[in-house]
């Protein structure tokens, strides 16, 4: 799994170990909102929003956004960028669904 382009600025700021450690954990929040978008569950399930609360506090790792910000950075997964490209490979969808979680979840926890 590799993450979008932006993620190359990062590169050397972090180790061999600890860039393993972010795709395991972001390959795993990417493929349990997969299985639960293709399962049928809504944006606003309770483990939908569980996973976001789990992207959220993996996103802060490298940047603390506001909810404006955050739901910004879910528009990615939309718009026509890398994001939204590796999204749709993954699962054709999966960037629209996980930004409309994201909306859902950062409405309800985050203030700007």
């Amino acid at each position: 799994m590799k993450f979008g382009y932006h993620s190359s600025q990062y590169h050397q700021q972090f180790t061999k170990q600890e860039e393993e450690k972010f795709t395991e954990i972001f390959g795993g929040i990417t493929s349990r909102m997969n299985e639960l978008m293709k399962s049928g569950v809504a944006p606003s399930d309770k483990a939908v929003q569980s996973e976001v609360a789990k992207h959220y506090e993996f996103v802060c790792q490298f940047w603390k956004p506001t909810r404006e910000a955050y739901k910004s950075l879910g528009m990615t997964y939309i718009l026509p960028t890398a994001y939204k490209d590796f999204y749709d490979d993954f699962e054709e969808g999966l960037g629209k669904f996980t930004y409309d979680a994201v909306v859902i979840w950062a409405d309800a926890n985050l203030k700007d």
